[in-house]
């Protein structure tokens, strides 16, 4: 008997239909892989599975029973919990405040009892093998992938018996990343369901029993996971075959310099970087996570102090901050780590979070052009092929890889032509990925210098000029032409450690 069944689910936002007559059904002790683009209705299907949202029509039932869960409480009730991409924690609360808010260990006074809040937090690390977390840690001082593993925690503290994981591994370095599938498998081991949805092919195949995929916000088709090749799957998650992920990389680079770093360091991450990035250059940075990738990318922006030397388009600059880096055709734009935490005003609309760093352009005399705002609104939403009801939809309410759209719209109207692309496709779809992929070719070919980070080495290995590795804070190697691949970058990145 399976353990959810789903019939006839439908979900309309509007006049968007997010879902249409969908199924599902998975059962106890399997791995399900919820595959499709963003935008097809997995993130509205496994809202509605964990009690966020309320459907329209058609039924659930769990364990054979009907269910339509109020509220994410009742949901837990009923055994299922989600870990969604987009994190549910409060910065200023501790590791273990954040992984038992509102379902903290009470003393007979109703005080919460800290003692044994702290003796259930060690033993849930524990029991899972947790990486490297800190009870007492405040959340606001760990990394974005840090941040996710403890919203894995705090999924796994209400011991579910159906687990929904969103894009859990896309935040998480290598080593995280392989705990995690380990752990999903284990988890199904046990007897759970655990929901599992992926953009990254690699680990569907490794985990996955049965995969279902969505288009449109309908069922498409249901497969066992060794049953289907995955060009049949990614032809039936976009409705037409994929002729290639990555464009052909042809040279665009000049000779002129766009940028140069010179003894670039910031505190104890980012120490004595030199690199030069050229017009027409897509420039990839790689390395293990957590060798100042992430600290290069935000003191270049402004967004962190760092010392030594920058020279934009062959003139020096001094960027102590994000609007200093921000000077029209000249400067430095960013796409950054967390789109929903640091790119996006997410309760404004698609054409507030595009205009709102360039209402200059369209305001004249203290008066704003509606007219000349919407024309550029218009032409940025068409030519990114942004998916959105009207430009007045809310941020928040787009899928994930149409709200990466939008801080692309929100960079290329800036006007900058040297860009900083900290893992622009991370939770991404294949399909969206492929355009994002073709657009950075397309803006080098235009002369604009990228510099650009990905978690995932094969982006850097098959659209990259050039790649940087980072080891210890530092530049370890440079590669160029044949000798950019995968098993160069990990050497590059872990020279260090095999010589010892």
């Amino acid at each position: 008997m399976d353990l959810v069944t789903v019939k006839g689910l439908s979900k309309r936002y509007g006049g968007i239909v997010a879902l249409s007559e969908a199924t599902f059904s998975a059962r106890a002790g399997e791995v399900h892989a919820l595959l499709g683009e963003n935008g097809a209705g997995k993130s509205t299907f496994i809202q509605i599975l964990s009690g966020a949202v309320r459907h329209d029509g058609g039924s659930i039932l769990v364990d054979g029973q009907d269910y339509r869960p109020a509220n994410p409480d009742a949901a837990q009730a009923r055994g299922i919990a989600a870990v969604f991409q987009e994190l549910s924690l409060i910065p200023d609360l501790s590791v273990e405040q954040n992984i038992w808010f509102r379902h903290e260990p009470r003393t007979l006074l109703s005080t919460v009892n800290r003692a044994e809040m702290r003796r259930k937090t060690l033993a849930l690390l524990d029991k899972y093998k947790f990486p490297a977390l800190r009870p007492e840690q405040e959340l606001r001082r760990l990394t974005l992938a840090e941040r996710q593993i403890v919203e894995i925690a705090k999924g796994l503290a209400k011991d579910p018996r159906i687990l929904i994981l969103d894009e859990a591994t896309s935040a998480l370095p290598a080593r995280e990343a392989e705990w995690l599938l380990k752990l999903t498998r284990q988890l199904a081991a046990e007897g759970r369901l655990v929901i599992f949805i992926s953009h990254r092919m690699a680990e569907v195949r490794a985990i996955a029993d049965r995969l279902t995929i969505f288009r449109n916000g309908s069922t498409i088709a249901v497969h066992e996971a060794n049953a289907v090749s995955d060009n049949e799957i990614v032809t039936q998650m976009i409705g037409r075959h994929l002729d290639r992920l990555y464009p052909e990389r042809i040279a665009t680079a000049t000779d002129r310099i766009a940028l140069k770093v010179k003894g670039f360091s910031s505190g104890s991450r980012l120490s004595g970087v030199d690199f030069a990035l050229r017009e027409g250059e897509v420039l990839g940075v790689g390395g293990l996570q957590g060798h100042g990738q992430r600290e290069l990318f935000q003191s270049l922006f402004g967004a962190s102090k760092a010392s030594g030397t920058v020279e934009l388009w062959g003139k020096p600059v001094s960027i102590g901050n994000p609007r200093q880096a921000l000077t029209g055709k000249d400067g430095i734009a960013l796409v950054p780590e967390d789109r929903r935490g640091q790119g996006l005003l997410l309760t404004k609309s698609v054409r507030e979070n595009l205009t709102l760093s360039v209402i200059k352009r369209f305001t004249e005399n203290g008066l704003l052009s509606r007219q000349r705002e919407a024309a550029l609104v218009k032409e940025m939403v068409d030519f990114l092929r942004i998916k959105a009801g009207t430009p007045e939809q809310l941020a928040g309410t787009l899928s994930g890889g149409n709200q990466q759209k939008v801080i692309f719209g929100k960079m290329l109207l800036t006007q900058a032509r040297v860009l900083l692309l900290y893992d622009p496709t991370r939770g991404v779809d294949v399909g969206t990925k492929g355009e994002i992929f073709q657009l950075m070719r397309d803006l080098a070919a235009k002369g604009y210098a990228i510099l650009f980070h990905s978690s995932d080495m094969p982006e850097l290995v098959h659209v990259a000029d050039r790649v940087l590795v980072m080891r210890n804070g530092g530049i370890a190697a440079t590669l160029e032409g044949d000798r950019i691949s995968e098993a160069s970058i990990l050497r590059a990145a872990m020279l260090e450690s095999e010589a010892a």
